[in-house]
């Protein structure tokens, strides 16, 4: 048992000088083919510069928020000033319900893209000027792979058109809830143009639009921004703006019961100067009283109106601008690099896969197997 642990253990050490042996053999399989793996590399590099040159430039810009933080109270003072006027307003802190998580989702939301269609869009030589909608679907440039492709679908249209009934004419209004197969496709586009990314540890918010022309891409993200931020900002102060309309309409009810009771009054007393009747008494303290109670609801709803309007102001949230929009000097697309060191790296690697492996697996498909029968013996 010992001599033949002996010699197992002798022979153990052999295995890696195998491998070694195998890598060697692989490598000179490799480099005596560097012929063909330097053509398709030179190949790689003109289809990677040719792929590289026809992809149309993009242009990207950046605007960083710095939203308020939220957990608002209305204590200190102005819960000091509601209640000396009598009024309980509580907390504010629901009403920052929205979280920073869903501003991706209210970007590449149906109703806020289509709500840009009719922005107005102008490039920097002032050759474009109209609007979002007409600028994605007719002053996009495209690369000339993309327009083969899509001919033969584009004659497939135009023919099943032939046999479609003509729509009457007129504008047609957009529907975001029924949107046209056009105005799809242009919202898709937009969406992928426009990206939100929050920090959930700070709240930052930073807003990126993709466009062809800088000078649209930087005025297309500075008016998203600012879509961005109203509609949050009507989400929040939804409630509170409510119930300030409801507080000027009782206000204004309040105001004209006071004027009139004031002037009934008035010119009651007018009337009646001099009189010392009892029953004229009566009257007269009946409508003082009524003034005057028409007074203190005045007074109390105007106190309401002006705390309602301060609520509103309290819960409207402030935004910091940290990084806004500028026109961006250097196209972000297409990284041209990148291109040209995917294509050489893919070529690299299929020649090498090609020399190891599928052409030695094909030779050997090729090559009859010695030991197969030849014609009729056995």
């Amino acid at each position: 048992m010992s001599e033949e642990k002996i010699q197992q253990h002798n022979m153990a050490p052999a295995q890696p000088e195998e491998q070694e042996i195998d890598l060697i053999e692989l490598a000179q399989k490799v480099w005596a083919e560097r012929k063909l793996i330097f053509k398709a590399c030179g190949i790689a590099v003109i289809v990677a510069l040719v792929v590289a040159f026809s992809i149309p430039k993009e242009y990207a810009t950046s605007v960083t928020l710095a939203p308020e933080t939220g957990g608002k109270s209305t204590s200190g003072s102005m819960g000091a000033l509601a209640a000396m006027a009598g009024i309980s307003l509580g907390s504010s802190s629901g009403e920052d319900a929205l979280s920073p998580e869903l501003y991706p989702d209210i970007v590449s939301s149906t109703p806020f893209l289509t709500s840009l269609f009719d922005v107005r869009v102008k490039n920097e030589e002032a050759e474009i000027d109209t609007t979002l909608y007409a600028y994605l679907k007719d002053y996009q440039r495209a690369p000339w792979w993309s327009m083969v492709v899509s001919a033969p679908f584009k004659a497939i249209g135009w023919f099943a058109s032939l046999f479609r009934d003509e729509e009457e004419g007129g504008e047609t209004r957009l529907d975001p809830f029924h949107l046209t197969q056009d105005e799809a496709a242009i919202a898709d586009a937009l969406s992928s143009k426009l990206a939100v990314s929050v920090d959930k540890k700070t709240g930052v918010t930073t807003l990126t639009v993709t466009m062809q022309d800088p000078l649209i891409s930087a005025s297309l993200t500075d008016t998203v921004m600012r879509s961005l931020q109203s509609y949050i900002t009507d989400y929040r102060t939804n409630k509170a703006r409510h119930d300030l309309a409801f507080t000027e309409k009782l206000y204004e009810e309040a105001k004209e019961n006071y004027t009139e009771a004031q002037e009934k009054y008035a010119s009651y007393v007018d009337v009646n100067q001099g009189i010392i009747k009892q029953s004229y008494k009566v009257e007269q303290e009946r409508l003082q009283n009524e003034m005057n109670l028409a007074y203190q609801v005045y007074t109390q709803v105007s106190q309401q109106l002006q705390m309602a309007r301060a609520k509103v102001q309290e819960i409207t949230p402030v935004y910091t601008v940290v990084q806004p929009a500028t026109v961006p000097l250097r196209a972000s697309k297409p990284n041209k690099v990148m291109i040209l060191v995917g294509f050489v790296f893919l070529a690299a690697v299929g020649c090498v896969g090609w020399i190891l492996f599928v052409k030695d697996f094909i030779k050997s498909w090729k090559t009859p197997k010695a030991d197969s029968p030849v014609g009729g013996e056995v």
